[in-house]
């Protein structure tokens, strides 16, 4: 089981999820972070840091945020690692879900 970074990250990137994660499982994209799902342990303390709630367990992602559980995966074999803070792109996505979704393109 993991986390996901959803569509409130995205246009966002707030890294302060990143500085508590103890297994330095983040990796950044031009637009949003993504959890590996192969290296999170599922410890959750990167979710109560995020200050969009952008990030939930696997088995909370809502159906229409489904889309950004591959998007992590994807994300995270080609993005680099990432485990220092950074100032965000913004204090809120300016996506709606689906504007997201289309804006990360992984293939």
């Amino acid at each position: 089981m993991t986390y996901v970074v959803m569509s409130p990250c995205v246009g966002c990137k707030d890294t302060k999820c990143v500085t508590v994660c103890p297994v330095d499982c983040f990796y950044e994209g031009p637009e949003m972070l993504a959890i590996s799902p192969d290296e999170c342990i599922d410890c959750g303390l990167c979710e109560p840091e995020c200050p969009v709630d952008a990030i939930l367990h696997e088995d909370e992602v809502p159906n229409d945020e489904m889309p950004f559980i591959e998007i992590n995966a994807k994300g995270s074999e080609v993005w680099p690692n990432i485990d220092e803070s950074k100032e965000p792109m913004a204090h809120k996505s300016p996506y709606t879900t689906a504007e997201a979704i289309k804006v990360i393109q992984l293939d």
